[in-house]
């Protein structure tokens, strides 16, 4: 009770001496110092964890990193099931989710499950990244802190949009980059007044990160030579190989989930996925962890971690070989990020994709210069990087800020804009949605940039049905129908049997010319006069539809049903009144 009081004193004082946008500032950075935090702790729990399994594999033998994965997989699925007893779900998707369908809800103990979860996966060597957890900690840090102080939807998603950019921040060391992510990804209704509280929790997120972990950029790279118009059309072909490789990763992506998901146990799941990727991490070393090491390798021109405890080893020295390594390098990695997630691991795809793009970069390189082009290698593996994160997430503008930032290599600029470009324009033939939103998009959860449609798709059918018809029995009277009619105030009434089920609907119209004549009163039943609307609404139909149907059909009630039982209706009226609220409840002023 004493709790109680104090928060209620604490609110009231907020509401009488801060206004609402001074708060959201406070809060952006309040939101901003615990996102770092949060970063903070993931990476260093992953670097323990890592340093934990070298010193066992060092001790013993090397082949135990072939089956770390494995065991880093097995303690996360553990985690959930016993532990946390609550499905912990991929980060920028699950925001996604939360902001469309959940009113930007995000449950409490996504706090920490994430972090958890996410250190067991990458630490003991998963073939994904820490960014999607990261941003999955921020976002409900951020959903947290919003229903505590009962903020609107509006503000809510506002403090979303500013814990994801401290995570990308953070984890990063790129606040620039993190508010582009923000705009492009996760924001969807954003006023100019709406960047402030972005950048003041980016700015703290990547403060605090640098209090703990240091100034210097991530990937460290030494540009050979700073942009030669000459080399446009090799960029070209960078920029389409990074879109092919873009759809590539996510079809291989949802075609590998897609056959985990069909397992129904969770161990067997876990046994697959744990040998299938110990048996690539056995034929191909490289492809283990999240992969930071290689891209600093690739950046400084240093090929050595291609045949590092390989079986390959012995063709350390041969240009050839090289080449065909990095062929299933590319081909492989995505399989082995696949798998990862499949077999219940969590983690984040930035990192597989930067991987992905430095090795691209690679290998579209050393194949040019055989054919006497000579580029520079480390620009085109830099580069390549952003062409993958452009692909993969279908944010082009996030790739440009993100790797000039990541790498210092600023000096890049025009190339990292062409190659994300044509890599996005390349990867939208093959496929509409990124690797975050294509499950969203075939629920119908996608939200988009387009205001009219995400109104559409938070309005629910059920929130409309009006049930005060009055129903009437298909083999009822005329008389019994008139009956009815007396004690109503609608003019359409649904036909229904004992059952439930839907037959049809009479109109007050239809039937004036008989419903006075006393003689039919008794002769003419309620199927005589029903008629089967040509449009009925589904109860999980999306309002998308629904709107549709409306305009399609001119009519001003459509009946709702669920498996051919009727519900009630739902009116045209209603609808554009639901509409012009939600578009209150969300739009930014």
């Amino acid at each position: 009770m004493h709790k109680l009081s104090i928060y209620k004193r604490l609110f009231l004082l907020r509401i009488k001496h801060v206004g609402q946008k001074q708060f959201i500032l406070i809060l952006s950075a309040l939101i901003g110092l615990f996102v770092g935090l949060g970063a903070v702790v993931i990476k260093n729990l992953v670097h323990l964890i890592q340093r934990l399994t070298e010193t066992i594999a060092d001790n013993t033998h090397i082949y135990l990193y072939f089956i770390f994965p494995s065991i880093g997989i097995l303690l996360a699925v553990m985690f959930i099931k016993y532990i946390n007893r609550r499905p912990v779900q991929h980060g920028i998707p699950g925001v996604l989710h939360a902001i469309s369908r959940k009113n930007g809800i995000i449950n409490r103990h996504n706090l920490y499950s994430s972090i958890i979860t996410s250190s067991l996966t990458v630490g003991f060597g998963g073939s994904v990244g820490l960014e999607g957890p990261t941003v999955a900690t921020g976002a409900a840090i951020g959903s947290n802190i919003g229903r505590w102080f009962r903020l609107s939807y509006k503000d809510v998603t506002l403090l979303l949009g500013c814990a994801c950019a401290g995570a990308m921040s953070a984890i990063f060391k790129a606040p620039i980059a993190a508010i582009v992510f923000a705009l492009e990804v996760i924001m969807l209704d954003l006023t100019l007044a709406s960047l402030v509280p972005l950048l003041v929790a980016s700015a703290t997120a990547a403060m605090t990160s640098y209090l703990f972990m240091g100034q210097n950029v991530l990937y460290s790279v030494n540009i050979q030579d700073v942009f030669i118009m000459k080399h446009v059309p090799y960029y070209l072909i960078l920029g389409v190989a990074a879109g092919l490789m873009s759809a590539y990763f996510t079809k291989m992506y949802m075609f590998v989930t897609g056959l985990f998901e069909k397992i129904p146990s969770i161990w067997i799941r876990l046994s697959v996925g744990g040998l299938a990727l110990g048996v690539l991490v056995f034929l191909i070393p490289s492809l283990y962890g999240e992969g930071y090491e290689p891209i600093n390798s690739v950046l400084n021109g240093n090929y050595n971690y291609i045949f590092e405890h390989a079986l390959y080893e012995k063709w350390s020295n041969s240009a050839l070989a090289m080449l065909v390594i990095l062929f299933f390098i590319l081909a492989f990695k995505v399989i082995a990020t696949s798998v990862t997630f499949g077999a219940g691991g969590i983690g984040g795809i930035f990192a597989p994709s930067l991987f992905l793009g430095s090795n691209l970069g690679l290998l579209t390189a050393k194949l040019l210069n055989l054919l006497g082009a000579e580029v520079p290698v480390n620009n085109f593996a830099l580069i390549g990087m952003a062409g993958l994160i452009a692909g993969v997430i279908h944010a082009p503008l996030t790739a440009i800020f993100l790797i000039a930032e990541i790498t210092g290599g600023y000096e890049l600029f025009f190339p990292l804009m062409l190659v994300a470009t044509i890599s996005y324009a390349t990867t939208r033939v093959f496929t509409a949605n990124s690797v975050y939103t294509i499950q969203l998009a075939k629920r119908g959860d996608l939200m988009t940039h387009d205001r009219d449609k995400n109104v559409l798709l938070m309005m629910k059918v059920n929130n409309l049905i009006e049930r005060d018809f009055n129903k009437i029995h298909p083999e009822a009277t005329l008389g019994d129908l008139i009956k009815v009619i007396k004690k109503a105030h609608r003019n359409i009434f649904p036909v229904v049997d004992e059952d439930g089920i839907f037959h049809g609907i009479v109109k007050m119209d239809d039937i004036r010319h008989i419903m006075f004549d006393t003689d039919s009163w008794d002769t003419v039943t309620v199927r005589d006069l029903m008629f089967m609307p040509q449009f009925t609404i589904n109860k999980d139909e999306s309002m998308e539809e629904v709107t549709r149907k409306f305009h399609t059909s001119s009519r001003y009630n459509i009946a709702v049903l669920n498996e051919g039982k009727y519900i009630g209706f739902v009116s045209r009226a209603k609808v554009f009144s639901a509409y012009r609220e939600m578009l209150k409840k969300i739009s930014r002023d």
